[in-house]
C-alpha cells in the first residue's frame, strides 16, 4: 500500500508538473508574440520615418539639380544671344564696308570710262594726223624721185651698199689695229706674269733616289739581320718586296727598290727590329704588318696636311689618300708631292694675276699628276688616268679638263687649263728641279729633231716640253694632208725603235698654205 501510494503520488505530481509546465510555456509564447509584434511595429514605424526622410532628401536633390540645370541653360541662352548679337554687328559692319567699296568702285569705273573716251578721241586725232603725214611723205618722195631720176628702192640700195663698204673698211682697220696691239703687248704681259710667278715661289732641289741606306751601330747587327742560313733576310725581303744588300760597307745596309713606299716600310721595320733586338721570321712579319698600317695612316695624314696648307676644301677622301701617296713617288728625281705643291702655288699666283679663280687653279695644280700614283698598272697616259679619277670622285669639269689637257692629251676648254700646263713646265724645267745630265738631255732633244729632218718635205722641227712633244713643220708644196698624217705615224715609229726616252712623245705635223699680198 505504501508503494502504491507513492506511485500514485508520483503520478499525480508528474501530471500536476506537466500541467504547470504547459501553462508556463503558453504564457511565455504569448509574451514572445507580443514582444515580436511590438518590435515589428517599431521597425515598421522607423522604416516609414526613414522612407519619408529619404523621400524629402531626394526631392531636395531633384529641386537643386533642376535649379542648376536651369541656370546653365539660361547661361547658354545668354551666350548664344551674345554671339548672335556680335554676328549681327559684324554683318552690319560688312554691309557698310561693302557699300563703301561699291561706291568707290563705281567712282573708279566712271573715271575709267571718262578716260577711255578721252583716249579714243586722242587716238582718232592721231590717226588723222598719221594719214596726213603719210600723204605728205609720199608727195615728198615722189618729188625727190622726179628730181633725182631714181626710185626710192634704188636709192635705198645705193645707200645701204655705200654704208656696208664704209663699215667693212672701218671694221677691218679696227680689227687689224687690235691684233697688232695684242701682238705687241701679249708676249710682254705673259712674260711679266710668268716671271713674277717664278720669283714668288721658292722650292727645294731634287734629292730622291732609288736606294735607302740603313745605318747600324756595329757590323755585328748584320749577322743578326741575315739570320741562320739567311732566313731572316729572306723573310724580310719577302714581306717588304725590297732587295736588302748586306755588303762590306761599314755600319750600313742598303735597301734597293723602285717603290719608295716599300723602301720606307722596310727601313722603319728594320729600325724597329734592331731596336727591339728580337729578329726572327714571325717577328719580322708582325713588325712589317704594323709598319704598313703606320705608313697608310701617315699617307692619309700627309694628304690632309697638304690640302689644309693649300686652302683646298671638300676634297674626296680617296683623292686625299692619293695626294698623300705622292710623297713616296718621284719623277726624274723630283718628289711628286713637292712638285704638285709647287705647281699648285704657281697656279694660284698666276690665276690671281689674271683675275681667275685662285682656289680652283690651286685644286687643279695639286691634282694634275695624280695619275702617276696608280695602285695597278694602266695603259692610259697619267694625264688621262688622272682626269678619269677626278671625274670619278666628283671634281668640277674645269679641274678635270685641266688635268687631262696639261700634256695636250685632250683639248683645253677652260682658262685654267693652259695655266696648269705652263706651271707644270715651270716646276719641271727650273734649274735643280730634276736630276738629269744636261748633256744627255740636250742630246735627246737634238736626236728627236734629227729624226724628223731625216724625212722628205720637213722644213723645221722643234722638240718642246722637255722632249715630250715634237712639232714638225712641212712644206705644203711637197707634203699633202694625207702624207702629213702618214709622216706623223712614220716619225713616231722611228722614235720608238731608235730612241730610249721616258714617258711618251707626241708628234705633231703642221702643214699650212699661206696667201700673202702686199698693198703698195
Amino acid at each position: 500500500m505504501d508503494i502504491l501510494s507513492i506511485i500514485i503520488g508520483i503520478a499525480v505530481g508528474v501530471g500536476v508538473g506537466f500541467g504547470i509546465a504547459k501553462y508556463l510555456e503558453k504564457n511565455n509564447v504569448s509574451t514572445l508574440i507580443k514582444n515580436a509584434k511590438k518590435e515589428a511595429a517599431s521597425i515598421l514605424k522607423d522604416a516609414n520615418l526613414e522612407g519619408e526622410n529619404i523621400k524629402k532628401d531626394k526631392l531636395l536633390q531633384a529641386k537643386e539639380k533642376f535649379l542648376e540645370l536651369k541656370s546653365e541653360h539660361e547661361k547658354e541662352i545668354l551666350n548664344k544671344d551674345k554671339k548672335i548679337a556680335e554676328a549681327e554687328k559684324r554683318t552690319r559692319d560688312k554691309e557698310s564696308q561693302v557699300s563703301s567699296e561699291l561706291a568707290k568702285a563705281k567712282k573708279v569705273n566712271d573715271d575709267f570710262e571718262a578716260k577711255t573716251k578721252e583716249y579714243e578721241s586722242k587716238i582718232d586725232y592721231l590717226d588723222k594726223k598719221q594719214q596726213e603725214l603719210e600723204k605728205l611723205h609720199k608727195s615728198q618722195v615722189e618729188q625727190l624721185e622726179v628730181i633725182s631720176g631714181l626710185s626710192a628702192e634704188d636709192a635705198k640700195e645705193q645707200l645701204v651698199e655705200s654704208l656696208k663698204a664704209e663699215a667693212k673698211t672701218k671694221a677691218m682697220a679696227y680689227v687689224q689695229e687690235t691684233l697688232e696691239e695684242a701682238k705687241l703687248t701679249a708676249q710682254q704681259e705673259a712674260k711679266k706674269v710668268i716671271i713674277n710667278t717664278i720669283q714668288r715661289v721658292g722650292t727645294e732641289e731634287a734629292v730622291e733616289n732609288c736606294v735607302s741606306v740603313f745605318n747600324i751601330e756595329s757590323d755585328d747587327v748584320k749577322g743578326r739581320i741575315i739570320g741562320r742560313e739567311g732566313r731572316n733576310i729572306r723573310a724580310l725581303e719577302a714581306a717588304t718586296g725590297v732587295e736588302i744588300i748586306v755588303d762590306d760597307t761599314p755600319e750600313a745596309i742598303i735597301l734597293s727598290c723602285f717603290d719608295p713606299v716599300r723602301r720606307e716600310i722596310a727601313r722603319l721595320s728594320l729600325h724597329k727590329l734592331v731596336t727591339d733586338g728580337r729578329i726572327h721570321p714571325a717577328r719580322i712579319e708582325e713588325v712589317v704588318a704594323k709598319t704598313t698600317k703606320q705608313i697608310d695612316d701617315e699617307i692619309i695624314e700627309v694628304g690632309k696636311r697638304t690640302v689644309i696648307d693649300l686652302g683646298i676644301h671638300g676634297l674626296h677622301p680617296e683623292l686625299i689618300k692619293i695626294v698623300g701617296r705622292m710623297k713616296y713617288r718621284s719623277s726624274y728625281g723630283q718628289n711628286l708631292l713637292q712638285h704638285s705643291r709647287e705647281v699648285a702655288k704657281l697656279c694660284g699666283i698666276m690665276a690671281a694675276e689674271l683675275g681667275l679663280n685662285v682656289k680652283l687653279a690651286k685644286r687643279a695644280g695639286l691634282l694634275h699628276d695624280i695619275g702617276k700614283v696608280p695602285d695597278t698598272e694602266s695603259d692610259l697616259p697619267h694625264a688621262l688616268l688622272g682626269m678619269q679619277w677626278a671625274e670619278k670622285y666628283g671634281e668640277k669639269e674645269e679641274v678635270c679638263n685641266a688635268i687631262g689637257a696639261h700634256h695636250d692629251e685632250v683639248e683645253m676648254k677652260y682658262l685654267i687649263s693652259p695655266i696648269i700646263q705652263v706651271c707644270d713646265a715651270i716646276s719641271g724645267a727650273r734649274p735643280g728641279a730634276r736630276r738629269q745630265v744636261l748633256d744627255s738631255y740636250i742630246q735627246r732633244l737634238k736626236d728627236l729633231e734629227d729624226i724628223a729632218f731625216g724625212f722628205n718635205g720637213v722644213k723645221n722641227a722643234y722638240a718642246i716640253q722637255a722632249g715630250r712633244e715634237l712639232r714638225v713643220i712641212v712644206e705644203s708644196e711637197k707634203v699633202s694632208d694625207e702624207m702629213a698624217s702618214n709622216l706623223s705615224f712614220e716619225i713616231s715609229q722611228k722614235i720608238q725603235t731608235e730612241m730610249t726616252y721616258p714617258g711618251q712623245v707626241k708628234i705633231t705635223v703642221i702643214r699650212e698654205t699661206r696667201a700673202v699680198n702686199i698693198a703698195k
